[in-house]
């Protein structure tokens, strides 16, 4: 694995990311259930961040997103994947092997085309 001071100026594995993410992860217990209930919830604030400024942007019916309103999209967005990878983590689970399930779901999907049918078993 890269250094962290390293992998800011190139590209990043999500395992790596993963990984690197959680020495940042501080939680006030260290039961399991917390951690996923914290984790859970941190994911549902930070979308609802991600969410509020997007509201914010198709309210002003700007045509154009801002480099500011994109970075601070990015910074929300961040938080989310910070949340994601650390509820993964708690679960067992590698962001890429999550990545490379959903790709391959979402292919099995279109070539049958259900990719715009409802319910998660299509």
């Amino acid at each position: 694995m890269a250094t962290r001071e390293g992998c800011y100026n190139r590209g990043m594995e999500m395992d790596e990311y993963q990984q690197l993410a959680s020495k940042t992860a501080l939680y006030t217990k260290q039961d399991a259930h917390y951690k996923l209930m914290y984790l859970g919830m941190g994911i549902a604030g930070e979308t609802g961040e991600v969410v509020e400024k997007v509201k914010k942007i198709i309210r002003g019916a700007e045509v154009l997103i801002s480099d500011e309103k994109r970075e601070d999209l990015k910074k929300e967005i961040g938080d989310v994947l910070w949340y994601v990878s650390q509820l993964a983590l708690q679960l067992g689970l590698s962001l890429e092997d999550i990545a490379t399930h959903n790709i391959k779901k979402l292919a099995d999907r279109a070539q049958r085309g259900v990719i715009h049918s409802e319910g998660d078993n299509r």
